[in-house]
């Protein structure tokens, strides 16, 4: 396949992807409004649209519409966005449909952090009081970022990055991670192992204008990132070394492509825990829809996994209201099956 080709194939997807993509904006308006109106307490859109705009509604209602579910759905938006982005990117990068995010460590290395945290941050005594809560956070980021960089260093012979030796390293730093875990959970008390659990499922309760200051802006410049690389991620499809000949610096964008996304995974994973089959679903549901081209599936992969993020958080909130269930649960029991399938149709596929 040549760089005409794989032009072609970018042409053959927009047909579908301008179908596809201007629903599933108008589908991401629905769920943004579907989340904010829909809780323990339900506001009408005309309250919603009241509170925005300074008309007359309840003190209470604009308080809970303004400051908790406006910043909570499009902390879902953000999130969802950068997993689901996260995902296609490391399916590009290993050729392999069934990637995502957690095999280069950093959702592992996150989780590690934010339980070592968990268990011995109450012994810093020289956090300040104020930073605290954001001393978790922090934690769970570095964590991801240095079990990324211990795995990529790991697969690192002569300046070439072995795909096939990270995945490898991926799996057995995991390994290790969860093993960390584990202790972890068997040393603390009653009180921080619920935490720990709670944490592992993922919640987007602790979502906030500042929380959302952070994810917001690191989640827009890694979808931006990884569709600059559409192209080169396009020619991986076809191996290396192919994409070499077609003039892409493949190494110079695995490492750009492995540092966006554990940037912007571990933003997320740092401040709404660990989530899982995001970066799974998503672009294979969109890829089903137009294609392998990179640009319109990623675009596409961002948009859905916002949605997916916003109707599980809606459902997480409705469930047991008025508490609230990890939405870890909700997007396990809506993502294992379709992996099932993913992984029988494979199955199929390769017995013809």
């Amino acid at each position: 396949m040549t760089e005409s080709t794989i032009a072609a194939s970018g042409e053959g997807a927009a047909q579908p992807a301008a179908v596809v993509l201007p629903l599933l904006v108008v589908a991401v308006i629905a769920a943004f409004l579907l989340s904010v109106a829909l809780g323990p307490i339900p506001i009408t859109l005309s309250e919603i649209g009241a509170a925005l705009t300074g008309g007359p509604v309840d003190a209470m209602l604009r308080d809970i519409i303004l400051d908790l579910r406006i910043p909570r759905s499009l902390m879902g938006l953000a999130v969802g966005a950068v997993l689901a982005v996260g995902g296609t990117a490391m399916q590009g990068l290993f050729r392999n449909p069934l990637a995502d995010p957690t095999l280069i460590g950093v959702s592992g290395g996150a989780a590690l952090a934010a339980a070592s945290f968990i268990v011995f941050g109450a012994s810093l005594a020289f956090i300040p009081d104020g930073l605290r809560l954001y001393a978790m956070p922090v934690a769970a980021f570095l964590g991801g970022i240095i079990v990324v960089l211990v795995i990529q260093r790991l697969a690192q012979r002569d300046g070439h990055t072995d795909i096939a030796t990270m995945l490898l390293a991926g799996i057995a730093v995991n390994a290790v991670v969860m093993a960390g875990i584990g202790l972890l959970t068997f040393i603390g008390d009653d009180t921080q192992l619920r935490t720990i659990n709670f944490w592992m499922l993922g919640s987007l309760g602790g979502s906030g204008w500042g929380p959302l200051s952070a994810v917001g802006p690191v989640s827009l410049l890694v979808v931006l990132a990884c569709l600059a690389l559409a192209r080169v991620l396009d020619g991986m499809m076809l191996g290396e070394r192919e994409a070499q000949t077609l003039g892409f610096n493949v190494e110079t964008a695995k490492r750009l492509l492995i540092v966006a996304v554990a940037a912007g995974v571990g933003t997320a994973v740092a401040f709404c825990g660990v989530i899982v089959f995001v970066g799974i679903v998503a672009p294979h549901m969109v890829r089903i829809a137009i294609g392998p081209a990179h640009r319109p599936l990623l675009i596409g992969a961002a948009l859905l996994g916002g949605i997916l993020m916003l109707l599980a958080d809606t459902l997480c909130r409705l469930i047991v209201a008025p508490a609230e269930l990890p939405i870890g649960i909700v997007t396990s029991l809506l993502g294992a099956p379709f992996f099932l399938a993913l992984l029988i149709g494979r199955s199929r596929t390769q017995s013809v």
